[in-house]
């Protein structure tokens, strides 16, 4: 229970700092979402420095890390946490399914949110 709460807390946080800066960026570029492309960029350099460092370093308790990668990072960015698994798709070998996890994410994930609206206002 103690790691779900970590989780939800630190999910919490970064998703209210997401819409925070993703509200204040986007709109600079009308034709790109500066602020969401920026949060999942900075979401990938954080969970890459937060697991680097309780690598090297036994400081960080594993608490800690759940806190700041499933939940902050997690809430912030869930794109950061799919680069995490592609990385690690990559570095095992698996260029198949490292292709079709990225191609598959994307692909599907664009057409399940346009049969989402499709469905609604088939319903409507």
């Amino acid at each position: 229970m103690k790691n779900f709460l970590l989780v939800f807390l630190g999910g919490g946080i970064g998703s209210a700092l997401r819409y925070l800066i993703s509200k204040a960026l986007n709109p600079y570029i009308s034709s790109f979402y500066l602020g969401t492309f920026g949060v999942n960029m900075l979401g990938c350099l954080l969970i890459g420095l937060i697991l680097g460092l309780s690598a090297r370093y036994s400081s960080l308790s594993n608490t800690t890390v759940l806190f700041l990668t499933a939940g902050f990072c997690g809430g912030f960015t869930t794109f950061s946490s799919f680069a995490l698994e592609n990385y690690g798709l990559l570095r095992e070998g698996q260029t198949l399914s490292f292709l079709l996890y990225i191609l598959g994410s994307v692909i599907l994930g664009i057409l399940a949110v346009a049969a989402g609206l499709w469905l609604v206002k088939a319903l409507s």
